[in-house]
């Protein structure tokens, strides 16, 4: 896609004194639900490269993506992630984040760690989301998850993986071990965020790559047999853990669907 846009704003955000990374695309409908990113466990603003703008760029609403601390340019963490960490993100972080931009009621759109996130969030009642777009979900702990995660830790130990890492954060080796230590505690497979999901009435679109190394169908068929709201999903083949970069086209028009019809209630009535 050429002629894509730039970052109206690219600052950060301070929060008790710590900074957040993050940029901002500006709507060409200002009547939008605003479309707010969140990204994987060693995501950043920048690991997401030109899909935010493509976003923008095909959805004409404003889109806004941040490093969470500890990731990209924000501030690094104090203390290592605890088990309940994606819930610390949901239910006090991206709420203050939101404030501080002035968004009300967006369209988040979470990848793999950011979209547990964005379920967490989505299944607070208080929370006014308009829909929530998953790419590779987690709602439990699967087997698969755990194992992959522990060759990536082997990577990381042999490998050049650290290097190119610090292409995206400030601080590769804090990111990576706050992620990799935290997965593989061995309490980490008891976290599970099942009970929430009958919480959660807004519009889900899930997106799950038959390839994906560290979680299956079980993520995205338990999402839509559980939550209460209508939930179309998205199966792709020849795809892993990043719909976003193996199936990029199908990955942007489903987003370009479903931002389309969350603002033009086209959904189906919550069963």
């Amino acid at each position: 896609m050429t002629n894509l846009p730039a970052a109206s704003e690219t600052a950060f955000a301070l929060l008790d004194g710590h900074r957040i990374e993050y940029s901002r695309f500006k709507a060409r409908d200002k009547k939008l639900a605003p479309v707010i990113f969140l990204h994987e466990g060693l995501g950043s603003v920048t690991m997401w490269h030109d899909f935010p703008a493509m976003t923008a760029a095909t959805t004409g609403a404003e889109v806004i993506v941040f490093s969470r601390r500890g990731y990209g340019k924000s501030s690094r963490l104090a203390d290592p992630h605890d088990i309940s960490y994606m819930h610390h993100e949901a239910e006090f972080v991206l709420p203050r984040l939101l404030n501080f931009w002035q968004v009300s009621a967006p369209i988040l759109i979470g990848h793999s760690d950011g979209a547990s996130i964005a379920l967490i969030y989505a299944a607070d009642p208080g929370s006014n989301v308009t829909g929530i777009f998953l790419m590779a979900p987690h709602y439990f702990v699967e087997e698969k998850c755990i194992i992959s995660i522990a060759r990536v830790r082997e990577r990381f130990l042999s490998s050049d993986l650290k290097l190119r890492l610090g292409e995206y954060h400030n601080d590769p080796e804090h990111t990576f071990w706050g992620w990799n230590d935290i997965w593989l505690h061995p309490n980490f497979p008891n976290w599970n965020i099942e009970a929430l999901l009958s919480h959660i009435t807004c519009p889900i679109f899930a997106v799950q790559g038959e390839n994906d190394e560290y979680s299956s169908m079980q993520q995205i068929d338990g999402i839509a047999a559980l939550s209460a709201g209508p939930v179309d999903l998205l199966k792709l083949t020849n795809c892993g853990h990043a719909p976003h970069r193996d199936k990029q086209t199908q990955t942007l028009r489903a987003i370009a669907d479903f931002v389309t019809q969350c603002n033009n209630s086209q959904y189906h009535t919550p069963r």
